[in-house]
């Protein structure tokens, strides 16, 4: 799997120095030592055999590890140790191998960021000054100072390498900040585009319900209605009435058909409130269709949310349309009833029910929405030949004042 926040181009540089500056140094040393004009056979095959043994020991002890194993603390720290362990015995036996003792220096770079980074620099100092230099006539002065030295090293180094990962690590930080913000913009881009295509396709679907709903209570209600009055007038020899009854259905279908399309409220809610509109309505409606309708109002009226009255208008609207057309009802009634938090609308007929596939049509589903759609319920009880009982439940949503 990809690293999605890879080492810098400085880890990795680094990294690669610390991995071979004990070659480096091991390397120079050696070929120093052996170059020197005054330096016997004998010390020259000694130089090469300890020089053989360190290599081996970066070898065998980090360089030819599997990779999970040369980053456990245990591994590094004998791999420290060894490194500067040969490079003691080396300077001892020629001082010009201190050169390989500084590459303790930058393995101590490993230990970071811990306490055991100055303790390795710290060790590196000591180890190296402690073989390079003749204590044979050593005073307290000349221990301070060196002491001294040796402090100064451990924390500029140690602190030099401590602070520079810090600055690293913070630097990752910042990456990790910076994709995770470039990341959450993108898929925020995304949510944004998908919200607003469905938001879009949402108001569109909203738009063809609507109109479908208006349609259908308006426009097939009064055609209906047309129709009714013209079948009559053919069966009479008096058809002006009838006539003049489905001309006026015409007109008021007409505008209504305008006011759908405006996404107006119904007439009768526009010049009066629910109670008496739908006492209006129902007086019109009794006259066209011959049946006897009983309305009555219980409770403290008062005036509901637009969309609470037009919801309520439109079932009792529909539910009497049905009527007239399925039931073959003689009787009918209406309540409303505002009773507390809700306000409850009950049509009853006596007529012949609905059947299984009559209760799945489309003005039963639209009544259904609509009353859904400012958080009510409807329910529909009907039994075959015994009549047929709707109720609708909202929520009593009153008119906030200006």
């Amino acid at each position: 799997m990809t690293d999605p926040y890879p080492p810098s181009r400085w880890e990795r540089r680094f990294d690669r120095l610390v991995e071979v500056v004990p070659f480096i140094c091991l390397g120079t040393a050696t070929v120093i030592s052996l170059s020197a004009p005054d330096q016997l056979w004998e010390k020259r095959l000694v130089t090469l055999g300890l020089a053989a043994v360190a290599l081996a020991w970066i070898l065998c002890a980090h360089v030819l590890l599997p990779a999970r194993w040369r980053q456990r603390t245990g591994v590094t720290v004998v791999h420290f140790v060894g490194v500067l362990v040969t490079a003691a015995i080396l300077t001892l036996h020629d001082p010009i191998f201190a050169i390989h003792a500084i590459s303790g220096f930058f393995l101590a770079a490993q230990f970071a960021p811990s306490r055991w980074t100055f303790a390795a620099v710290a060790t590196t100092s000591i180890v190296l000054y402690g073989t390079v230099l003749d204590w044979s006539e050593a005073n307290v002065q000349f221990v301070l100072f060196h002491a001294a030295i040796v402090a100064v090293q451990t924390l500029s180094i140690g602190g030099g390498v401590i602070m520079s990962i810090k600055i690293e690590e913070r630097q990752l930080k910042y990456r990790k900040a910076l994709a995770d913000l470039e990341a959450m913009m993108e898929e925020n881009a995304g949510l944004q585009v998908q919200l607003m295509t469905q938001a879009r396709e949402a108001g569109v679907l909203d738009e063809r319900q609507r109109m479908a709903r208006e349609i259908h209570d308006t426009l097939a209600q009064g055609l209906t209605g047309i129709i009714t009055q013209l079948r009559a007038a053919k069966r009479v020899e008096d058809m002006r009435p009838h006539v003049d009854l489905a001309l006026t259905l015409a007109q008021e279908n007409l505008t209504e058909a305008r006011r759908s399309v405006q996404a107006l409220s119904p007439l009768e809610l526009e010049e009066a409130h629910l109670p008496e509109a739908l006492s209006a309505m129902a007086r019109n409606w009794a006259g066209g269709s011959g049946i006897d309708l009983h309305v009555e109002v219980t409770g403290e009226s008062r005036p509901l949310s637009p969309a609470i009255e037009v919801t309520l208008f439109r079932v009792a609207q529909e539910a009497l349309t049905n009527v007239a057309k399925h039931a073959g009802a003689s009787r009918a009634g209406l309540t409303l009833s505002y009773a507390g938090d809700v306000v409850l609308l009950d049509i009853r007929d006596d007529g012949a029910g609905i059947g299984p596939e009559s209760g799945r049509g489309f003005g039963l589903s639209s009544m259904r929405q609509r009353v859904r759609g400012v958080g009510g319920t409807l329910e529909i009880e009907s039994t075959p030949g015994e009549g047929t009982a709707v109720s609708a439940s909202v929520p009593a949503l009153q008119v906030v004042p200006a």
